[in-house]
């Protein structure tokens, strides 16, 4: 079934009291993800993963990722179909010199409404957050 909805674009930074090192299993790893992101992650055929969130699964590609730095997951169905405009959410980690704060960088490119998205997020992060102690 093609995914028809419209799509809104939320772009957030995080400030978070963790080194790179510590953070990034918890966005590249299906264990590290469902510690804070949803219900549950599984590995599935192809090297994708099953996401799911209230006893739901969405299935995603496991994108391009950086070691430490970045990573992506590209939403599509359970046949890998994968829409003309998928869903998809990345998760970059930024450091600042100056103040040697580390910051989460997130886009999620959702059906999700615009105005939910910010306080989805900030509990999202506040869980994540708990999680590594920062």
């Amino acid at each position: 079934m093609p995914d028809t909805q419209t799509k809104t674009r939320f772009v957030g930074d995080f400030s978070i009291n963790a080194s790179p090192k510590i953070l990034f299993p918890y966005l590249a790893t299906a264990a590290g993800l469902a510690r804070w992101f949803c219900d549950d992650v599984n590995h599935v055929a192809g090297g994708r993963l099953n996401f799911v969130w209230d006893r739901e699964n969405h299935y995603a590609e496991v994108g391009p990722q950086r070691l430490n730095r970045a990573a992506r997951y590209v939403f599509s169905g359970p046949e890998h179909a994968i829409s003309a405009d998928p869903s998809y959410v990345e998760f970059t980690l930024h450091s600042s010199e100056v103040t040697d704060e580390v910051f989460l960088h997130v886009v999620d490119y959702s059906s999700a409404q615009a105005a939910e998205q910010r306080e989805l997020w900030d509990g999202l992060v506040a869980r994540l957050r708990e999680q590594v102690g920062g």
